[in-house]
């Protein structure tokens, strides 16, 4: 069976980084080919020594390549990029720019901040689950955890320890049920606590934006501490086209709160989508209704903010076990009821927001 190289080449380009999002034919991974009617011999060059995605890189292209091989033997050598192939990989990766935010209120990718006027309210495991709900609509997703003093969002995709991926000074974003993820609490150990001023908390987030690898994201979902704190105001400086998401539950003591994070969002510019109430009644096996924390708080937070109640969840013991499992329950228990009211709002937020339809679209070159 004749073999050319483009016919290696193009088997190639169906072999995807898992990290990059993008085929290793294209990030210049693929080195030299060489075909002869008895052996294929491939060289692939990973972007750094002791690359997390080594293993699948490598298996998924020897079975590209023996989908065309035929009786020929397989010799691959996996190697790593030089320094000038890195270099001129992330010039590509950041469209010849120096590190920057690529989040402007020009790009593509709507963000989604998910805010709360007090903790304990259930806003990480909401983020979670409609990023993932979102994801699962074909859409590229991507999950800030900007709440730097009770970071929790790698718990809740089950990716506790993971750390970025660093080629030379940028960051890739680990992955987890295809949603790529950044927290702090990838940088620090786990017995370690955070107590930093503002300054400091402003610039993690800015180089959050800037010094990470996102790729070409639909959405981009941030999980904020509760309050109109650091983060809240530096996020409304430097995302000021945000879309804002109040969570709050039923009683008062949070739903008093809790449109003054919309309020101050609004103040920044950004535009307030719409209110989640989580922990709402429960309907007991004997028909009773329990309303743990009380009622009509979502509704009161959303007319006081002038937007639509998107959605009122009730409390849910598989939301929480969810949470533990690190599996978000849209994924995990994808017929249970709150899955389908969060794939609901999920759906209103898709549907929500300022149109695209006209924005230039960005020149990419992987």
């Amino acid at each position: 069976m004749a073999l050319s190289i483009e016919d290696v080449t193009s088997a190639l380009s169906s072999v995807m980084d898992p990290e990059l999002r993008a085929p290793i034919t294209t990030l210049d991974m693929v080195g030299d080919i060489s075909v002869s009617d008895s052996s294929l011999a491939v060289e692939i060059r990973l972007t750094i020594v002791g690359c997390p995605a080594a293993d699948t890189i490598e298996r998924d292209v020897r079975q590209a390549l023996s989908g065309v091989a035929g009786e020929r033997s397989v010799e691959l050598t996996v190697g790593v990029m030089t320094t000038d192939q890195r270099t001129s990989l992330i010039t590509r990766l950041r469209k010849g720019k120096s590190p920057t935010n690529p989040f402007t209120p020009d790009s593509l990718t709507r963000v989604i901040a998910v805010t709360s006027g007090k903790g304990g309210v259930g806003k990480s495991s909401i983020t979670v689950n409609l990023a993932a709900a979102v994801s699962r609509q074909g859409f590229s997703v991507g999950i800030i955890d900007a709440d730097v003093f009770g970071f929790s969002i790698p718990g809740l995709l089950g990716i506790p320890g993971l750390q970025p991926t660093r080629i030379d000074d940028m960051m890739l974003p680990p992955v987890a049920h295809d949603i790529k993820v950044l927290s702090i609490g990838m940088f620090l150990g786990s017995e370690q606590a955070v107590a930093w001023r503002g300054p400091l908390l402003h610039r993690t987030l800015e180089q959050f934006l800037t010094d990470s690898y996102f790729g070409d994201l639909d959405f981009l979902f941030l999980d904020l501490p509760p309050g109109t704190g650091d983060i809240a105001i530096s996020v409304g400086q430097l995302l000021p086209h945000a879309e804002i998401l109040v969570v709050t539950t039923p009683q008062p003591s949070a739903s008093d709160v809790a449109w003054r994070s919309g309020d101050v969002a609004r103040q920044t510019g950004q535009t307030v989508l719409g209110v989640i109430e989580n922990m709402s009644g429960v309907t007991l096996a004997d028909g009773t209704r329990l309303d743990v924390f009380g009622s009509g708080g979502g509704q009161a937070v959303a007319e006081r903010l002038k937007v639509p109640l998107l959605g009122s969840l009730p409390l849910s013991q598989s939301l929480r076990e969810a949470g533990d499992r690190g599996v978000p329950l849209v994924i995990g228990e994808p017929g249970n009821a709150v899955s389908n009211q969060l794939h609901d709002i999920a759906s209103a937020i898709v549907q929500g927001g300022k149109s695209k339809v006209g924005v230039k679209l960005p020149v990419s070159l992987v």
